[in-house]
């Protein structure tokens, strides 16, 4: 009788080894680094997935587009998934490889798109007069504060210069980059410009340079700047490549907003990066992306097609040339 209850007991205590065993290898974590910009979307999209895959977390890290993919090729930094603010981020740093050569990411998939605006409060300098016609002038104005991301570090802060460099040419003021420029000196700069939201909500600054989608998640008064300078649209794609913005970095021309994402060759897991992928691509990735003020794509596009892990090649188109 003993024996028969010490079998069963060592049964028992195999079988709940057994389940705990299984629990453990179905746990993982999938690390995402990201662009500040999508902090709020990737949060929401990241619980959902979680919901889809029990025994998964997503570990989302937000910042700069350009340090997010630095701390990959150069500290060398397990990642799953990076998604940057500017598609051109991922072949210039991560197709030509690491400091010894090697491909760090051999695709990628542009999957939404955006706009650059200022945003304000009721308490910013000239707010009660300030519209998409004048904008450029109240900026410009002694005393005004504005805030804005560093531009050798994001991609926001880069496509300000050359939203500014196009609204000169667009208004005829020769000058325009340069006087709003005066009023937002280095000290109002950050890594990434939603790190000063709450200096805007203070009254510390008066306008932040940001992206449409950002207005919208935090509820705020934007400017609804003409397409042919804020970067949006595809179809001024010429128009845009005429800017400029001077950075550590180099020389950058302008292009259309469009946010990319890819798999490092180094992923822990690739293969529920590929799924997570999906599901941002996916239906409700996409209402995520929308609701976010993002602007979705009709298809994404993918540059490296063939190299596109095939479930996720199926879901895109190539990258226009």
């Amino acid at each position: 009788m003993h024996s028969l209850k010490f079998a069963r007991h060592t049964l028992t205590a195999l079988v709940l080894t057994a389940a705990c065993v299984g629990t453990a290898a179905q746990a993982e974590t999938l690390t995402v680094f990201a662009a500040g910009t999508l902090g709020k979307t990737f949060t929401t999209l990241a619980r959902g997935f979680e919901k889809l895959h029990p025994g998964v977390t997503v570990q989302p890290q937000f910042g700069g587009s350009v340090k997010m993919v630095k701390q990959v090729t150069v500290l060398h930094q397990p990642a799953d998934v990076v998604a940057v603010a500017d598609y051109s981020v991922i072949p210039k740093y991560m197709f030509k490889g690491d400091e010894g050569g090697k491909p760090v990411a051999d695709w990628s998939i542009g999957f939404l798109g955006n706009a650059i605006t200022f945003i304000y409060t009721p308490k910013s300098r000239g707010a009660k007069d300030i519209n998409a016609d004048n904008w450029w002038k109240v900026l410009s104005a002694p005393g005004v504060q504005i805030g804005r991301s560093n531009p050798d570090t994001d991609p926001s802060g880069y496509q300000t210069l050359q939203m500014l460099d196009l609204a000169s040419k667009y208004y005829k003021q020769p000058d325009l980059e340069a006087k709003v420029l005066a009023n937002s000196p280095q000290s109002n700069m950050r890594d990434t410009e939603t790190d000063l939201i709450s200096a805007l909500e203070l009254g510390q600054i008066d306008y932040l340079a940001i992206y449409r989608s950002d207005a919208v998640q935090h509820h705020m008064e934007s400017l609804d700047l003409p397409p042919q300078i804020n970067l949006s649209d595809p179809k001024y794609d010429a128009d845009y490549a005429r800017a400029t913005a001077q950075t550590k970095n180099g020389t950058l021309t302008g292009r259309p907003i469009i946010y990319a994402l890819t798999i490092p060759n180094s992923a822990p897991h690739p293969k529920l990066a590929q799924e997570f992928i999906a599901y941002v691509l996916g239906p409700e990735g996409q209402k995520v992306i929308a609701a976010n003020g993002f602007i979705p794509l009709k298809q994404p596009y993918a540059m490296h097609r063939d190299k596109v892990p095939a479930d996720l090649r199926k879901l895109t188109v190539a990258w226009p040339q």
